[in-house]
């Protein structure tokens, strides 16, 4: 069955170690999308975050779609939301009473994609979150913000070690009410509940009519693995973790040699 909708993870998948597309990259999207395929940039990012790269890859339009914030956001590359599930105000106060206590940095990304944070001294993995997302940086407590604010997501950062010990007790603190994922080595991240971007693959397909086996995903971390237990054709990339590689059914090359190009050549490419 030939694939109809290709789902990228954006950093260190779509893009190289510099945090740039290939040209070969930007060559085998631009094939697929000449085939009728769907791409679609599944990332924790917020829309801002990947304006840049959808340009280059010159997908436009509110006939092409992003997954954003891990699944948080279904969205039209224009921007028109088809659905999203955000967490109340409350649960930045519990979050921010957290960090504060064990000293973790934290920060909450609004709908918008600004980031918020009540730590005054902003640690630098916050300040490069907000550099590539496009992003401003609000040092806001819980209590300086509406009752109504939601949040897409929140954020504990800092050193892999750091959140390596730290995961169990947020998972038990927060894992019943929230959606706990480590998204890289230094994001742990808390979501709605039940929100990730396999079950936001998932709908958007329902939504286009599609089924799992029309889906290709690529990846490289555990908050892919969602996708891939999800598509019926599922990708890692060579420079992603064991964890994410023994989720998918074919391992290509690394984000800096090539491997997501030649990828989509062998599954899509027809």
């Amino acid at each position: 069955m030939p694939i109809r909708l290709i789902a990228l993870d954006v950093d260190d998948t779509l893009l190289n170690s510099k945090g740039e597309l290939l040209p070969s990259t930007i060559t085998a999207v631009k094939a697929a999308i000449a085939q009728g395929i769907k791409v679609v940039l599944c990332t924790g990012r917020p829309l801002v975050g990947v304006a840049h790269f959808l340009q280059q890859l010159e997908i436009y339009g509110d006939d092409q779609y992003v997954i954003t914030y891990n699944g948080a956001v279904i969205e039209s590359v224009a921007g028109k939301v088809i659905a999203k599930h955000l967490v109340e105000n409350n649960y930045y106060r519990k979050m921010t009473e957290f960090g504060q206590q064990h000293q973790i940095p934290f920060n909450v990304l609004d709908e918008d994609g600004t980031i918020y944070t009540a730590d005054h001294d902003v640690n630098a993995i916050t300040v490069v979150q907000a550099w590539e997302n496009s992003a401003g940086i609000l040092i806001r407590k819980p209590e300086e913000l509406p009752a109504n604010f939601q949040i897409a997501k929140g954020l504990f950062v800092g050193d892999e070690k750091l959140l390596d010990n730290i995961q169990p007790l947020v998972t038990k603190t927060f894992g019943d009410e929230l959606s706990v994922i480590r998204a890289a080595k230094p994001f742990l991240e808390l979501m709605h509940p039940g929100v990730n971007k396999g079950q936001a693959l998932k709908n958007l397909a329902s939504i286009l009519k599609l089924d799992a086996n029309d889906v290709m995903v690529a990846g490289d971390e555990g908050n892919d693995i969602a996708m891939f237990d999800y598509a019926g054709t599922a990708v890692a990339m060579g420079n992603g973790s064991d964890l994410a590689k023994s989720h998918a059914n074919f391992v290509t090359g690394t984000n800096d040699d090539g491997g997501l190009a030649n990828a989509i050549k062998k599954f899509a490419l027809v």
